[in-house]
């Protein structure tokens, strides 16, 4: 990954010992530089949106980022020497952003049996081996559950595959219970190309905020819902 002077300016920034500036908008501005002004991102990049998204499931990954649950050199370059109040405090100011999502995507270079099999997935999953719908646990409308389970709607199908992909290989993991890696092995690469594509082509509803709770229990038990 290309890597800018200014992000490399404020890896040392956070890496000194200085008391950091009171105001939160100096200490967030590298993380514009690859998720787009104000966290908000693109609908065609592969950088994910951060406005909006639950504060729990970002303070979860930029953990996960320092912890080495998550590996992406600039992140973990970044948030290495960062404090659970300072990464919840980052967390806090983008989950409290209400940006609108730029236009979704309407090309895709997927068949329409690929889409129907992803529709299939993210709907109602594929009971027979035991994979649950994306939308028992992300929500009916995909827009994310309080406290730490995120959207899928609004994202570049490079990110979602890619992240899919990941679980698939046993290169992301989450606190346990880590209910995305059990459901991440069962996968496979056509189903994985098959979600990411459908999801990347659905609109964001007129209400795109997480929910507060979910109607039914969870399919696994998971630590996101435990936040």
């Amino acid at each position: 990954m290309k890597t800018w002077p200014a992000l490399l300016a404020f890896v040392a920034f956070f890496a000194q010992a200085a008391p950091p500036d009171p105001r939160i908008e100096p200490r967030v501005a590298v993380c514009i530089a690859c998720h787009g002004r104000e966290g908000a991102a693109s609908s065609t990049a592969y950088f994910p949106r951060l406005a909006g998204k639950p504060a729990g499931y970002l303070f979860n990954q930029l953990v996960s980022f320092r912890d080495g649950r998550r590996f992406n050199s600039d992140m973990v370059h970044l948030v290495q020497h960062m404090s659970d109040d300072y990464l919840r405090e980052i967390a806090g100011y983008f989950a409290a952003l209400d940006l609108p999502y730029p236009a979704t995507s309407e090309r895709t270079d997927a068949s329409p049996a690929t889409l129907a099999h992803g529709r299939t997935l993210a709907q109602q999953g594929d009971a027979a081996r035991g994979i649950p719908a994306c939308v028992q646990c992300h929500g009916a409308a995909l827009t994310g559950v309080q406290p730490a389970v995120p959207a899928l709607v609004g994202l570049p199908r490079l990110y979602l595959s890619s992240q899919l992909g990941a679980w698939l290989t046993d290169d992301r993991h989450a606190l346990p219970p880590d209910c995305m890696a059990q459901v991440g092995r069962k996968l496979n690469t056509a189903d994985i190309n098959a979600v990411a594509s459908w999801l990347a082509l659905q609109p964001v509803p007129a209400d795109p905020k997480p929910v507060a709770r979910l109607p039914n229990p969870p399919p696994l038990p998971c630590s996101a819902m435990a936040n």
